[in-house]
């Protein structure tokens, strides 16, 4: 091992006999030099490891009218162990090219967060479930696709993750399709919790594209540091068919492609500035066997709710709040302000990638 350059300065230095008495102060002011040095080495370490993320992240601006899903090629699920050069170790979930560059969604198996990041900044190799399979990602993946929730003859409801172990409750928000505007009052509510108050949106490809200004102002308030906004995956169409019995509806519709439902709202998301989490919510929180398996291959966490207001579910330390923010419910948004105000939710409000184990 190469030695200390800082500990042979202290070494090499020599008091002279006259000041020998003076040795414990000496010896003081030498230590706090050779504290400062060592800090300032540490804080230009890390601001060199700082500035290489940052330079690894791509992200680019959302733009100022609607981009459309061609924007992002090639958009397909991978599973890959990848390293950088400043030795962080991450997961490359999906692969892409935008722009002529190949960027990777790459997420952290620990705190369960995600960013597009340059392919050039990681080293990356396949590899599977089995080998990552203690990784705090591979459990939540796994035991979200095994929670069956309430099995009904031919299809599942609220199947998935529906309660953390939390103190507090996690607010989580719909944008399914709708002709009416969003309930930007529930989210200024929220915003006048604190800075930075979290808040999980699952939205849809075609709410999306009816709805950019809407979706501008929340990234807006996201950038601003109002809200942290998580955004899950809630599919392209969100297909849903009034009437139709909920075995033959919303994903289980005859003909609907899963894969493409799910893949390409990411990739729109991608297309207008914005980072797809690892959190999947099934439309109607209907799904099936088969279906909840799907998400499991693209490395999703499927996610339901213990306390959907609407339906009269109260919240209670570690609830998945649900409510619907796109117009189409405002008795939950009403319901919601009220408990505000009444204190009646459990705080303080956590983010959603604390909610699995």
């Amino acid at each position: 091992m190469a030695p200390n350059p800082l500990i042979s300065f202290v070494r090499r230095t020599k008091v002279s006999p006259a000041a020998r008495t003076w040795r414990p102060a000496l010896s003081s002011r030498l230590a706090r030099l050779v504290l400062t040095a060592a800090l300032a080495l540490c804080a230009s370490a890390a601001a060199r490891a700082d500035d290489e993320t940052a330079a690894c992240l791509w992200r680019p601006p959302t733009p100022e009218r609607l981009a459309h899903v061609d924007a992002v090629a090639d958009y397909r699920s991978t599973f890959q162990v990848c390293h950088a050069a400043d030795g962080r170790a991450r997961i490359a979930i999906r692969s892409m090219s935008v722009g002529g560059e190949p960027p990777l969604l790459i997420a952290d198996p620990d705190k369960l967060t995600t960013r597009i990041e340059r392919a050039a900044c990681w080293t990356c190799s396949e590899t599977d479930d089995a080998t990552l399979a203690s990784t705090r990602m591979m459990r939540a993946i796994e035991e979200s696709a095994e929670a069956p929730g309430l099995v009904h003859r031919g299809f599942l409801r609220n199947a998935g993750l529906v309660h953390g172990d939390a103190p507090g409750a996690f607010v989580t928000g719909d944008l399914c399709p709708s002709l009416k505007p969003l309930e930007r009052g529930f989210l200024e509510q929220l915003a006048a919790q604190g800075p930075h108050t979290p808040v999980a949106l699952s939205i849809s490809g075609l709410w999306l594209i009816h709805h950019f200004a809407d979706y501008r102002w929340l990234v807006d308030q996201q950038a601003s540091g109002a809200l942290d906004i998580l955004w899950v995956n809630h599919t392209y169409h969100h297909p849903y068919a009034r009437g139709a019995p909920d075995a033959r509806n919303f994903l289980l519709e005859p003909g609907v492609d899963a894969d493409a439902e799910i893949l390409e709202v990411e990739r729109l998301l991608v297309a207008n500035g914005q980072t797809p989490s690892l959190f999947f919510r099934f439309p109607g929180l209907i799904s099936s066997a088969p279906l909840m398996q799907a998400v499991r291959r693209h490395h999703l966490i499927s996610l339901g709710a213990d306390a959907w207001l609407a339906l009269d579910q109260r919240p209670n330390a570690g609830s998945i709040v649900l409510v619907h923010p796109n117009g189409n419910e405002p008795l939950g948004v009403k319901l919601f302000e009220r408990d505000l105000a009444r204190d009646a939710l459990p705080r303080p409000f956590e983010p959603l990638t604390a909610a699995p184990d």
